[in-house]
């Protein structure tokens, strides 16, 4: 018996190694011990399962709502792959006391992973993790048949998806996006977003364009990532068709990246800065804002300049959500592209994005490209860069501690600022620009971030890194 450990969202594990049917139908006996002895106050004792398009999800996905039903649980199990934002919207909105979401995001295509919700419509936080670890082989697998629990009712088939969007139509301005007449292109990774904003914008003046959007479980060769070198071919049909800004969305779409009209790179920090000013200026928003260590310090001087709270977190969306249950966010973000909003759940959602990102264009009616030159010209270039690199993770406390106890006396041409160590260790320099050395949450893989004016000073800060990493 492997042991299962969550990590930063979930489980995640090789498709036929150590993510099997056993394994999950292990998971979900745990989650349904927990539910059942920590039953959230107010919750009925029913559980949203959904699942993504990777090999076998949907097989995944009915093998825990099995284990489920044996347990007792109403499950409402999707009967299509679903994104993982509908799953959670359907938590908070069925007062379930959890939801299961068969996924690995954004991970390769030999992985799939297992996601667990809590009632509230989020990821569960650590200690709910651990407490589930915690509940694994204290009891036998329960398991009822498929066919035996949909005639009992026990587990009912329904798609959760319309909900989702009905609440997101509501979050926006959608009268004013469906008489903008803006085109509008969405690359979905060959992703579970694909077609939802084909559905979402039906009737409207706007023309959307899906790419990538067949189902296909090796996802074209890529990861369903939201990074520049998976943009090609949107990049290319981008150059021949312009539209006015292409969203992207990872493989289960809750996280976005992006590009302008014509294929331009948009990067997750610029999109972040973009939603923020809208929220700021023409939404005429106030309350605090959430970034993980890892976003751009840009969004630092928006805050400062627009008299906002801002809050810092670890890496990983649950602890932002921690902070949005807590009340009074504004908006909550972190660097891979997961972005959360006031009047709706504390869940990054790339379709919430994506329509956020409309409304913007609706009320600027200007290019994307202007506005971000416009954020620019007022707070300054910021330029980012991360690497991975293989680093034992026997050596790295040592080197965590090295870090913060010599760090470098300036980054480049700027004297140190600060050191932040309670997710890894960031050096902070006077002039904003920043380096960070953080190690996977489950592998021997270090990864180095670096934010600086420009692509040559990232380069030698995430050289610095790579150098400091030789110290210990």
């Amino acid at each position: 018996m492997i042991q299962i450990k969550f990590g930063t969202d979930g489980w995640r594990a090789v498709i036929g190694e150590d993510f099997t049917f056993t394994n999950v139908a292990r998971v979900a006996q745990a989650a349904a011990d927990y539910w059942s002895a920590h039953p959230a106050a107010g919750t009925e004792k029913r559980v949203i399962v959904g699942y993504d398009r990777r090999f076998l999800s949907d097989q995944f996905g009915r093998c825990a709502a099995e284990v489920l039903a044996a347990n007792d649980f109403k499950v409402v199990l999707t009967p299509v792959p679903t994104p993982t934002p509908s799953v959670s919207f359907a938590v908070k909105h069925q007062r379930a006391v959890g939801g299961v979401m068969i996924t690995a995001s954004h991970n390769p295509p030999i992985f799939n992973g297992f996601k667990l919700k809590s009632d509230y419509g989020g990821s569960s936080d650590p200690a709910t993790c651990k407490a589930v670890e915690g509940f694994l082989d204290r009891s036998a697998v329960r398991t009822r048949p498929l066919a035996e629990a949909l005639r009992e009712k026990q587990v009912v088939v329904a798609d959760v998806r319309p909900a989702h969007y009905a609440a997101l139509k509501r979050l926006v301005d959608f009268k004013r996006i469906s008489k903008s007449r803006l085109r509008f292109a969405h690359d979905a990774l060959f992703g579970v977003g694909a077609g939802c904003f084909e559905q979402l914008l039906a009737g409207t003046t706007c023309k959307v364009t899906t790419l990538n959007g067949g189902h296909d479980p090796f996802f074209g060769g890529i990861n369903p990532e939201p990074i520049e070198r998976n943009y090609a071919r949107s990049q290319a049909f981008l150059r021949r068709h312009p539209h006015d800004i292409c969203l992207v969305t990872d493989g289960d779409a809750d996280r976005v990246g992006g590009m302008d009209g014509r294929g331009r790179y948009i990067s997750t920090h610029q999109l972040i800065c973009l939603l923020l000013r809208h929220f700021i200026v023409n939404r005429q928003g106030r309350g605090r804002v959430v970034k993980a260590l890892t976003a751009t310090s840009m969004v630092d001087k928006m805050c400062a300049a627009y008299g906002l709270v801002l809050t810092e977190t670890g890496v990983g969306f649950k602890y932002i959500c921690a902070e949005m249950l807590k009340g009074d966010v504004l908006l909550g973000a972190e660097e891979s592209g997961g972005i959360g909003f006031r009047d709706h759940i504390p869940e990054r959602d790339g379709i919430a994005a994506g329509l956020l990102l409309l409304e913007m264009l609706a009320v600027e009616r200007k290019p994307v490209g202007k506005l971000l030159a416009a954020l620019t010209r007022q707070f300054g270039p910021h330029e980012f860069g991360r690497i991975d690199t293989h680093y034992p993770l026997e050596k790295r406390a040592a080197l965590m501690e090295f870090l913060k106890s010599r760090p470098p006396s300036k980054l480049l041409r700027s004297p140190m600022a600060e050191v932040k160590s309670y997710d890894g260790v960031k050096f902070v320099a006077r002039d904003t620009s920043w380096l960070m050395l953080r190690g996977s949450g489950t592998e021997p893989i270090l990864r180095i971030y670096a934010e600086a004016r420009s692509q040559a000073d990232v380069r030698k800060l995430l050289k610095l890194g790579v150098s400091l990493t030789r110290e210990v």
